[in-house]
């Protein structure tokens, strides 16, 4: 009687661990081929032009209309039509109204162009501009060597940061020149077109920059022709609206502005995973 139960035990222990083990290999297989059409689908999609990823990290290069900007881009694929995107961005401004100038100088009875300078520019005035938005299928790709459309909004905060322009300027002393940017005691040296000598660059003001807050929003239809899923090579074609604390003055002799509208180009390069 007791070999009867210990062999009954025995294979009741045996047909329980097949059980389970038939249960674990069942588990693994069906994950396994919901593995491998989530793959098939991937591979199907991307065959039919789709753009699949889980993050893009884009760089680029914009020309606006009141200047020009580069930009950094982190995108996060939401679903199969939207992704989040995280920007960070550099631009300067230009006044419409700004035209380069050169002096030929003397230099030792050898003649040459000084740097060039802007007649009555004031500041200069760079944005360093954070944005969170969102960027939306429109079209897709007919095929992979097609070009995806997509929507483009987003906005943020921008740090617009004024800095005092020099220009260099005929003076008496014994240097027989001095730098100079537009004030009170100067304003007659620096608005005396015969007076300025050059420009001097990127020298001076750096440590006079004016911190001048502001936000900003922009959309866009961004052309993404990139030959492979995990390219990105796209033109991006938008509008971009910004307002800051105060007005900004680049320009003396014209009204400063608190709001900028600007239209731009935009060439971008990156990849996806």
């Amino acid at each position: 009687m007791k070999k009867v139960v210990l062999s009954c035990s025995f294979l009741l222990a045996v047909l329980v661990s097949f059980a389970q083990n038939t249960d674990r290999r069942t588990e693994r297989d069906a994950k396994k081929e919901a593995r491998r059409q989530k793959i098939d689908n991937l591979i199907r999609q991307q065959e039919e032009g789709a753009l699949i990823f889980n993050k893009q990290s884009v760089f680029g290069l914009r020309l606006n209309t009141d200047g020009w900007g580069l930009l950094y881009e982190k995108g996060y694929m939401k679903d199969a039509n939207t992704a989040n995107l995280f920007a960070l961005e550099f631009n300067e401004k230009k006044h419409p109204k700004e035209k380069k100038l050169n002096n030929v100088l003397n230099n030792n009875g050898f003649l040459q162009l000084g740097n060039p300078y802007v007649y009555g520019k004031r500041n200069s005035f760079y944005q360093v501009k954070l944005s969170y938005g969102q960027q939306r299928m429109l079209g897709a790709k007919a095929n992979k060597n097609g070009v995806a459309v997509h929507a483009i909004y987003g906005g943020g905060f921008s740090a617009g940061l004024e800095r005092p322009y020099y220009v260099r300027i005929q003076d008496p002393g014994p240097n027989g020149s001095r730098d100079i940017k537009y004030s009170k005691a100067d304003s007659a040296s620096f608005l005396e077109p015969g007076n300025i000598i050059m420009g001097t660059g990127l020298r001076h003001g750096w440590n006079e920059l004016k911190f001048v807050p502001g936000v900003h929003a922009k959309a866009a239809l961004r052309f993404d022709y990139g030959r492979f899923n995990e390219t990105v090579a796209a033109i991006e074609i938008g509008m971009n609206l910004e307002a800051y604390s105060r007005k900004v003055e680049i320009m003396l002799l014209n009204p400063a502005q608190q709001v900028f509208f600007n239209g731009y180009i935009a060439i971008l390069f990156g990849k996806r995973k």
